[in-house]
């Protein structure tokens, strides 16, 4: 089992109309939530938070966990995702190696927008827990 993690990083408009953050990594030229695979011995939520940094460049704080995504990877690989969610603190967007662009859509919109259907769960997860939060 490949063990990842990742966040949905969640604003509330003026309107409270919450946007989430999705990431295009370069690589896969695919449009996602920024996740990915755990270190040795790395608690999820721990790792969440860094790859959220290290894909975004924001620091975050986790809000609240949501259901674990599990799937088969194009390599025949089990994996399983830890999501947060996650509310921005401090930092900016810079393109790195991994992502090259970054946008802010409503939750119908980034539903649309996500290259892979299986991640559209999480942002259901979301809607859910996101307006209790906002």
């Amino acid at each position: 089992m490949i063990r990842s993690a990742g966040g949905v990083i969640w604003r509330a408009t003026r309107s409270r109309r919450l946007e989430v953050l999705l990431v295009h990594r370069r690589r896969e030229d695919d449009w996602s939530l920024p996740k990915g695979k755990l270190q040795r011995k790395e608690l999820p939520i721990v790792g969440a938070l860094r790859e959220v940094r290290e894909e975004t460049g924001l620091m975050c704080v986790a809000t609240s966990p949501l259901p674990p995504l599990t799937y088969v990877d194009r390599r025949g690989r089990d994996r399983c995702v830890h999501f947060w969610m996650m509310a921005p603190v401090i930092g900016e967007f810079l393109a790195n190696d991994e992502v090259d662009q970054v946008r802010w859509l409503a939750l119908e919109q980034a539903a649309a927008a996500l290259t892979h259907d299986r991640e559209v769960a999480v942002l259901r997860a979301v809607r859910v827990a996101g307006r209790a939060a906002a």
